[in-house]
């Protein structure tokens, strides 16, 4: 597996939908990922560090895991089935390594909010990996470049749901 960085929370123009883009730390690759209203919005406040009044379900999420005594160690996108991506909660519980199956989405949401690394598994990267040609390098926060973010903005404006699938 692969560590990558959230370096997009965007809706796509044409179907109006939600995607993060997640780019390798040590290579050229995005993975895409279209995602819910409400995970979109739950990552970009993470992101932007939006405080709000009442917990949303990613802040209880994280508060629950930390009253319980929990880590999170690492989320990982493992497989795209049907259309459908798939991932894993690593947790450290104690000393003892949990994985819980989850969404993307919330997987990278509960990540955002916790400074959690975030994986994708190198055959994922392999089959539904695309490459956004830039010539600026991230800067030191490891933030994407404006550049990096107007090519991914194209990239929406021409690519479907469907064209994900397998």
């Amino acid at each position: 597996m692969m560590e990558v960085r959230l370096t997009a929370v965007q809706v796509d123009l044409q179907s109006n939908n939600p995607v993060i883009l997640l780019q390798e730390k040590e290579g050229v690759r995005s993975l895409p990922i279209f995602i819910g209203a409400p995970e979109a919005t739950a990552i970009a406040f993470a992101l932007q560090g939006v405080e709000v009044p009442r917990p949303m379900t990613h802040d209880l999420m994280k508060d629950l895991l930390e009253a319980l005594g929990a880590r999170l160690v690492r989320v990982v996108v493992t497989e795209v089935r049907d259309d459908t991506y798939f991932a894993e909660i690593h947790l450290d519980v104690g000393g003892r390594h949990v994985e819980i199956s989850s969404r993307p989405s919330d997987a990278v949401a509960l990540a955002a909010r916790t400074g959690s690394p975030i994986y994708v598994e190198e055959g994922l990267m392999e089959t539904a990996g695309i490459v956004i040609e830039t010539e600026e390098e991230p800067d030191e926060s490891g933030e994407a470049s404006e550049e990096l973010v107007s090519q991914f903005r194209e990239f929406l404006d021409d690519v479907r749901p469907e064209d994900f699938s397998h």
